[in-house]
């Protein structure tokens, strides 16, 4: 199983949302390349970035830096946050970022995720943002009237080859993965799962380790990392 450091960019910063609420927010540090190469040297193999300014603004923001931080890290990144066209996604992907990750047009512009499947294949995923049945989108600030499990199934018959499994609920709160969703999701989703959110101990990553064998490939870890409740050596261990 991997895991996705997350480093997400606020306002040019590292930080963390509770819940994905902007009015709540931690920051970690002044600097996301240093982050990315801090969690390089720390063992990582992967980054998930989410450029939050993007995400608030509807456009991503941060591509230049990210593919920054993809050359000089060398680690593969994973980029989320405002895209909602085909040029946005090929700018990102013409840079070096590894994989664009899309969200609010999943349901917003289902079409734009087809064609983005087509066109890039596994350099584009989709991130079901859920609160409990329902999908949330613009920024986690709405929340839309489709069932998460009805949307993993649209995402992948568009073409979608992995998916990333968010509970809001659990984001940002070091309260434990919410292992019963994920499950659900997973039989629904039938493509490989990244999962996202409430991830804070190496029993955690124990616990979501025993659903590799139903989809699940690995997991992002944000707040747990900053606030040293887990070590990036002992997740990737517990991983393996």
């Amino acid at each position: 199983m991997l895991i996705f450091p997350a480093i997400d960019i606020r306002h040019g910063q590292c930080v963390r949302l509770y819940q994905g609420q902007d009015s709540r927010q931690t920051v970690y540090g002044k600097d996301p390349l240093a982050m990315a190469l801090a969690f390089k040297k720390a063992g990582a193999t992967h980054l998930h970035i989410a450029d939050l300014d993007g995400a608030f603004e509807r456009k991503p923001l941060h591509i230049a830096l990210v593919a920054k931080m993809r050359k000089e890290s060398g680690l593969p990144v994973q980029l989320g946050g405002g895209f909602r066209t085909i040029e946005q996604i090929e700018e990102a992907v013409n840079s070096g970022i590894d994989r664009v990750i899309l969200g609010t047009v999943a349901v917003s512009n289902p079409d734009l995720v087809k064609e983005a499947a087509k066109k890039f294949g596994a350099q584009v995923t989709v991130s079901i943002d859920v609160k409990d049945e329902f999908v949330m989108v613009s920024a986690w600030q709405e929340v839309s009237t489709i069932k998460f499990t009805d949307l993993a199934i649209r995402m992948r018959e568009a073409g979608i080859q992995e998916l990333l499994y968010t509970d809001t609920r659990k984001d940002g709160t070091l309260s434990g993965p919410n292992l019963e969703g994920l499950r659900i999701f997973l039989k629904a989703a039938q493509v490989p799962v990244i999962a996202s959110g409430g991830v804070t101990t190496v029993e955690d990553i124990t616990a979501l380790k025993t659903l590799e064998a139903h989809g699940l490939k690995g997991a992002v870890i944000g707040k747990a990392l900053y606030d040293h409740r887990i070590e990036l050596p002992d997740a990737l261990a517990a991983a393996r």
